[in-house]
């Protein structure tokens, strides 16, 4: 009798065994999603139970129990990193303890375009819902003196930080985003002045980035900018003023309406190049980096002004005369 009873107990646990077993490799390769995406963030102090319930909340077919002996099996309990991840269809659960482990997370974009100024990269930093805002009003205005390896004798932060997409996780900070900017421009302006062509009227990489600014303003036709570099180059070398329109709209800021006035031309601001002779003090914008290898690889030739067509190219003139000509026929056209 009693091993007939011990047998019976014996069949009846490898049963339950058996079926644990065949549950638990059925958990293991059970798709916890079936179509589209779910996005999930493991926050910081978010216990495995947490994790769990907004994994159920998303209606993923998730089991506790398995879920649980899974991470205990891979001692992964510590080893979850908090962001936020995207589940796709077809993942299993340890698929999903894979990427809460190696912190795959979701990465987010943001772009600030060739030839923007910093007010703009500002607001759309700000106006980032990803982004964590750590930086006060009165920390942007004086930002440079939070950025890392700043040139503090410079105190505007136009035109230093690197015109490209950056990516980040959720919950990554402004000045981390902005410390990355700034850290690749100074990457690609060394670069460029290291191989910069010889007899330049430059003497800082500072002052290529000026006038690489103003290039990048003054057309978005790549193959021109060598060509507009070569009359500023010229002009500067001749002592000539520089007279170019983007310098004046950037002094007379949030003034300009869309329309340059006689009056512009003729008040004297840092940047009013109709007035000044050189340089502006600081750049104008974002320059990329085909705007600054432009303005330290300027084309040659004995171009002195160019116009534009109306079309996004110029037409470039070697003496006032010509230049004059140039734009009275673009007025022709125009009218």
């Amino acid at each position: 009798m009693n091993n007939k009873i011990i047998g019976l107990f014996l069949l009846i646990f490898g049963f339950v065994g058996g079926l644990a077993w065949a549950n638990y490799h059925h958990a293991l390769r059970q798709p916890a999603l079936v179509g589209g995406t779910v996005v999930i963030e493991i926050e910081k102090g978010d216990s495995l139970d947490r994790i769990i319930d907004k994994l159920l909340t998303q209606k993923l077919a998730v089991n506790p129990f398995w879920f649980k002996l899974i991470v205990v099996q891979e001692r992964a309990l510590k080893k979850l990193k908090t962001g936020e991840y995207e589940l796709t269809s077809g993942m299993t659960l340890p698929e999903l303890l894979a990427l809460f482990v190696q912190g795959k997370t979701m990465q987010h974009a943001i772009t600030f375009p060739e030839g923007w100024s910093f007010k703009q990269i500002r607001q759309e930093i700000e106006l980032n819902p990803y982004l964590e805002h750590t930086l006060s009003a009165a920390e942007f205005d004086n930002v440079m003196s939070k950025i890392a390896g700043a040139d503090l004798s410079v105190a505007r932060p136009e035109g230093l930080f690197f015109p490209d997409t950056y990516f980040f996780e959720k919950h990554d900070s402004d000045l981390s985003l902005l410390q990355r900017g700034y850290d690749k421009m100074q990457r690609v302006l060394q670069q460029e002045w290291q191989n910069k062509a010889e007899g330049l009227p430059f003497t800082t990489p500072y002052q290529a980035l000026i006038l690489a600014s103003i290039v990048e303003k003054e057309t978005a036709a790549v193959a021109e900018r060598p060509m507009i570099a070569g009359v500023f180059i010229r002009r500067l070398e001749k002592n000539m003023l520089l007279q170019t329109d983007p310098t004046v709209i950037y002094g007379i800021g949030d003034s300009y309406q869309g329309d340059i006035k006689s009056k512009d031309l003729t008040t004297a601001t840092p940047y009013n190049t109709y007035v000044i002779s050189g340089l502006p003090p600081t750049p104008i914008a974002m320059p990329g980096r085909e705007a600054l290898n432009a303005v330290l690889h300027p084309e040659k030739g004995d171009s002195l002004y160019f116009v534009a067509r109306g079309d996004g190219t110029h037409v470039f003139s070697a003496s006032l005369k010509d230049h004059n000509m140039a734009v009275n026929s673009f007025q022709r056209k125009k009218k």
